[in-house]
């Protein structure tokens, strides 16, 4: 039987590796933490595959060279390779994209790629997360037991940049709409939440809803003192 290794951070990966991943064939090894995750450890296991499903450091390259790593990226791979992906894709006006398991190498999101799937973006950014995660586990059987040859990446490559929490500044010009998707876009844990600063204060906004374009939002204001 084959040794799976899954490495995330985020909650919502995490109860989908205990609810579902966990339960596909194989013998599987969560990995949450950075410290944990080395090649001694890798090699202790010697996994057929390694799924990244949200990591945000270096991998080493003597792991990404002798173990086959996947890595899950919600564009349709060339486009949109980089950082904050969901944000940049909602900020560009996209309604919906692609998820592209990649073979990770030395190049950022350039790898060949084992398949793609459709994801929706509409929701709160930790909704769509939560979609995606579902749609991960998925993605995963499929490779697992189908066991694709990666193809190279075609097309023109387009980059993102990875967003600063500045930029999670609301621009007073926005439109609603635009206020709506800038709320939603950052509304999951560990983002950094739309905000407004006034006086001494801090306003941050969170389930957003629209309609009729009229647009409801939760409000915390916190003490900049």
């Amino acid at each position: 039987m084959n040794n799976y290794i899954v490495v995330t951070t985020k909650e919502w990966h995490i109860r989908s590796y205990k609810e579902s991943i966990s339960k596909l064939v194989g013998n599987w090894t969560l990995i949450t933490e950075k410290e944990l995750f080395n090649s001694d450890e890798v090699r202790r296991r010697n996994p057929k595959y390694i799924f990244f499903t949200h990591w945000s450091w270096m991998v080493d390259k003597e792991i990404t060279d002798n173990y086959d790593c996947v890595c899950f990226h919600p564009t349709d791979l060339p486009y949109g390779r980089g950082g904050s992906p969901l944000q940049n894709l909602i900020t560009l006006g996209h309604k919906e994209t692609k998820i592209s398991a990649f073979r990770m190498n030395d190049e950022v999101d350039g790898g060949d790629i084992y398949l793609k799937q459709d994801l929706l973006l509409s929701g709160s950014a930790h909704e769509i997360f939560k979609r995606m995660a579902d749609i991960y586990v998925e993605m995963i059987d499929f490779i697992i037991t189908s066991n694709p040859e990666p193809a190279p990446q075609s097309g023109e490559v387009t980059a993102f940049v990875r967003r600063t929490p500045e930029q999670s500044r609301i621009d007073e010009n926005m439109s609603v709409q635009e206020l709506y998707d800038h709320i939603r876009m950052l509304d999951a844990p560990t983002y950094p939440k739309a905000f407004l600063n006034h006086e001494s204060c801090r306003i941050e906004f969170s389930d957003t809803s629209i309609e009729n374009g009229k647009l409801s939002a939760k409000v915390s204001i916190t003490d900049l003192k």
